[in-house]
This record gives C-alpha cells, structure tokens and sequence, in this order.
C-alpha cells in the first residue's frame, strides 16, 4: 500500500490516517475534526475547483480544504 499526502487522493478512494505533521492550532483543529492516526476514511467529491475535498468518516460527511490535506499523510487501500 502507498502512503501518500491526503490532498493527492482521487474521488472514491479510501485510506488510513498514518500521521498528521501539523503542529500548534492548526494541528489541535485537525485532530478535533477527528482527522487522527489509524483513521479509515474515503474521498467522496471534490469541489468544482478541487477545494474542499469531502470525506466520510465514521458517519459523517467533512469538508477539508487543501491547505489543511497537505498536512495529513495517508496510506491508500
């Protein structure tokens, strides 16, 4: 399985959170969305200009933007 950044998935894809490499308060507001390691998610749709991407995590539907994407790390199943 390939680790890749979150903002490099396409639609329909799922994968697992491996790290978060934020730090400070944006780092606290991702993992408060409950963005942490070992999270299994999948890419519902993006945004017509690519931003925000939705994800469906445990339930619910987030959006995350790309500048927030770019600090999670993933491995794709």
């Amino acid at each position: 399985m390939a680790c890749i950044n979150m903002r490099q998935m396409r639609e329909k894809q799922s994968g697992r959170i491996t790290a978060v490499r934020a730090s400070g308060e944006l780092g606290r507001r991702i993992r408060d969305m409950g963005l942490v390691p070992g999270t299994r998610f999948t890419v519902k749709g993006r945004a017509p200009l690519k931003d925000p991407v939705a994800l469906r995590i445990a339930g619910f539907t987030l959006a995350l933007r790309n500048s927030e994407a770019d600090y999670i790390d993933v491995e794709v199943e």
